[in-house]
């Protein structure tokens, strides 16, 4: 097939996407909220309930994140750190792992993070939210929210290769062979 053929079919394929996308957010918007708990986590500065995190927002994005020792998630929260702004201008956003207060810090400082990071460390926060199957965390998004009552879960999605959230993986299909083979690494020196 010639390039501009091809690009007409790529197109065409764009374009199925977007609806079905739009089919997606309608659902998503008539989704019936799920309450959850209060959930504990730990930070440098002290226990941290959920509530808080949302600070005076009323929406809050929460990153399941299997913590330092997974490259993929380093480079989805790497990806987070540069849209940081944006989203804390609609929601709250909070990056959550099994890892302690001290070697989140630590890594965060590393990476250059700017987002709070909290522990679920000792919690069932990740279990209960789906994040934690067969003795593995598991990477992934909540949306919660605050409403008269309590605190609801709105939305949830699962993070792996091919996703919508790493930009990473739209580059390498432009190169027509997808990620063949590449893995992220911490370091590429």
């Amino acid at each position: 097939m010639s390039y501009r053929e091809t690009v007409v079919q790529l197109n065409d394929y764009r374009r199925q996407i977007a609806g079905i996308k739009t089919q997606m957010r309608e659902l998503q918007a008539g989704i019936e909220p799920e309450p959850v708990a209060d959930y504990q986590f730990a930070t440098l500065s002290g226990p941290v309930a959920l509530s808080e995190l949302f600070g005076a927002r009323q929406e809050l994005f929460v990153i399941h994140n299997m913590g330092k020792s997974c490259a993929h998630c380093t480079l989805w929260a790497d990806g987070f750190n540069g849209v940081l702004h944006h989203l804390q201008d609609r929601a709250a956003f909070a990056v959550s792992s099994p890892d302690a207060p001290q070697a989140q810090q630590d890594f965060a400082r590393s990476r250059g993070w700017r987002f709070p990071m909290v522990s679920h460390a000792g919690s069932n926060f990740a279990e209960e939210m789906g994040y934690h199957r067969e003795g593995r965390f598991m990477p992934g998004i909540s949306v919660f929210g605050k409403r008269e009552g309590g605190i609801v879960r709105t939305a949830d999605t699962g993070l792996g290769p091919d996703d919508e959230f790493c930009i990473v993986w739209s580059f390498l299909d432009l190169l027509g062979v997808g990620t063949d083979g590449w893995r992220p690494r911490y370091s590429y020196e």
